[in-house]
């Protein structure tokens, strides 16, 4: 995933108003914080691989309508899948983070996690700039999409050998 800035510079160019542009992060945060809560309830049934893998699903979708879309209506779609995501995937990451990490270790992997989450999103929005400097806003999205499908492949076949 890169940074929420290129779900408002997406929405502005689908013809969003400039004045309008905050409502894209208010959108994206509200469906966030609505689902935030039934989506960690679930966390705490149902296996977090497979929550994870669906929370990756949902933004390959969101990925493809912003790549797609070219009217503001269809763009804040895709920010509204992004904030679902969001919804589906911070609470468990932190949840899975919780669960590795011995007690003594929780602040600390946690510190870990934070700074390669970071790391991770300013290699990832670099990526996504210049991908949409040289070939375009939806070309951006869909490099997201494709990267989200690798990390589903990726968790499975982790998943897999660990079996073995």
């Amino acid at each position: 995933r890169f940074s929420e800035a290129f779900l408002v510079l997406r929405a502005q160019q689908a013809g969003l108003r400039l004045s309008l542009t905050p409502l894209v992060l208010v959108a994206m945060n509200v469906v966030y914080a609505v689902a935030a809560y039934p989506f960690g309830k679930l966390a705490d049934e149902y296996s977090h691989v497979k929550l994870l893998a669906w929370g990756l699903v949902v933004l390959i979708a969101a990925d493809v309508v912003l790549a797609i879309g070219t009217h503001w209506s269809v763009a804040l779609c895709g920010v509204m899948l992004w904030g679902l995501h969001m919804g589906m995937t911070q609470g468990l990451l932190a949840t899975m983070v919780a669960n590795a990490a011995p007690a003594d270790l929780r602040g600390t992997a946690f510190g870990v996690f934070n700074l390669a989450s970071g790391l991770a999103l300013l290699v990832a929005s670099t990526l996504a700039g210049w991908l949409w400097d040289r070939f375009g806003a939806a070309f951006t999205f869909y490099g997201g999409a494709v990267f989200s499908s690798v990390t589903i492949c990726l968790i499975f076949a982790a998943q897999f050998a660990q079996r073995r």
